[in-house]
């Protein structure tokens, strides 16, 4: 029987034992790493030796209520989501009277927390913290913005709170951050643009939604609960690329930034099960058109349907985008594909150069592709961390290519590894 060899074309250069990551980011020779679980919130890794990173400066937390899973940086300011940790648990929970009542009549006695949390399917230890945020609600979320001229020592100098369960992904360049939040009035995340030509006062400049988000306004959406909603959005010179769940994907003309407007959409929600997480135009052309690239989010996998994968887009024309290729990753193409969590896609390096695309794919590890020909695209390597100290598999979760080539991967339950292309 033969073993399947666990890399090809990828050298582990360095590692890093890190608690798990949402995002990683890498600037004047640092790794910026969000955390997806407190009291860990942002560390800053020194990786000029790529070989031996350390740590050179660390962010926690002060209680379990948030997580700042993702991370930006650009020259010397930083900026970190603030998102309500547990939320998803915590929505489900918000039912926990109903549930309690709806037990009671069942049983003729008043229900366990055993049995409340089995019904809410939420874990046990959970209950105290949902019981806190009925009575007492969140009002954390949002973003923080970061003074990191001294890369040792993160200043925070901003905090924006937004709305509901606060921030997810965000893009930001020199001027401007946007932000996927949630905001008072509409239904699940939208696109809020904030100038930060002062970062200590960041400042609304613009929103864009999706018709039938803005509940407040007198719309009403034709889907079921947050189903469509934004995950977040690139800046790409004058446009935005969002990707907006089980929408599928929109194009913003950003060139009047206090008045974005939808170009372009795409949505192949049905048939294909896995909501689209990552959209953003790649330098190839094919046939002399403009292409880009998807990413789908595998999330409770389903057997007999598809796991998430990516999808290659001919946008030429804003009006008419079509789909021209898939990438998919068969079970045997990872050892770990079984091993009880999530295996498809996942994410991508947001800023594609040249023809080669990497894209992490949870227990599948990190996929080198070559995208030359978007039509048939060709995996030329690949890398599957070993898994970490009590889990039964790597979960890569976030990608990020540095100016010299290097490829830092980090997983979401534990560790950082900077990997090196052999071809």
């Amino acid at each position: 029987m033969t073993v399947m060899p666990l890399a090809k074309n990828l050298r582990l250069v360095g590692h890093l034992d890190l608690p798990g990551g949402g995002q990683v980011t890498v600037s004047g020779g640092h790794a910026f790493v969000g955390h997806m679980k407190p009291p860990f919130g942002t560390t800053i890794v020194d990786v000029r030796d790529p070989a031996n990173p350390r740590v050179a400066a660390s962010v926690e937390l002060p209680d379990e209520a948030s997580h700042t899973h993702k991370v930006r940086v650009v020259g010397d300011l930083m900026i970190t989501n603030v998102e309500q940790n547990d939320r998803h648990a915590l929505r489900r929970g918000a039912r926990l009277a109903e549930a309690a009542a709806e037990l009671a009549a069942r049983l003729g006695r008043p229900p366990s927390d055993a049995e409340l949390a089995a019904a809410l399917k939420i874990p046990e230890d959970l209950l105290p913290r949902l019981r806190h945020v009925l009575q007492h609600g969140y009002r954390d979320g949002g973003f923080k913005v970061y003074d990191i001229s001294d890369r040792t020592r993160p200043r925070e100098i901003a905090y924006v709170r937004t709305h509901g369960v606060g921030v997810h992904r965000f893009d930001m360049d020199d001027r401007y951050a946007y932000i996927s939040t949630e905001m008072e009035g509409y239904v699940g995340n939208i696109l809020v643009v904030y100038d930060i030509a002062d970062p200590a006062r960041p400042a609304e400049v613009s929103r864009w939604w999706m018709p039938g988000q803005h509940a407040a306004g007198g719309e009403t959406p034709h889907w079921a609960g947050l189903r469509n909603r934004l995950h977040h959005a690139l800046r790409f010179g004058d446009e935005l690329w969002a990707s907006v769940w089980y929408a599928g994907l929109r194009v913003i003309d950003a060139s009047d930034i206090t008045d974005l407007r939808t170009v372009g959409s795409y949505d192949y929600h049905p048939p294909f099960p896995e909501p689209t997480h990552t959209v953003a135009p790649v330098p190839v052309r094919w046939q002399g058109r403009q292409v880009a690239v998807a990413v789908d989010e595998e999330h409770d996998h389903v057997h007999g349907q598809l796991h998430g994968g990516l999808w290659f887009l001919d946008v030429e024309d804003r009006a008419d985008i079509r789909p021209i290729g898939m990438f998919h990753l068969s079970e045997l193409d990872s050892p770990f594909a079984r091993a009880g969590a999530r295996f498809g896609a996942h994410q991508f390096q947001e800023r594609v150069t040249g023809d080669r695309l990497y894209c992490t794919w949870f227990s599948g590890g990190l996929r080198m592709l070559d995208i030359a020909d978007p039509t048939a695209p060709r995996e030329i390597g690949w890398f599957i961390p070993e898994p970490p100290k009590g889990q039964p598999c790597a979960q890569s979760n976030d990608v990020f290519v540095d100016d010299r080539g290097l490829v830092h991967v980090i997983d979401r339950n534990r560790g950082l590894d900077i990997l090196e292309p052999l071809i």
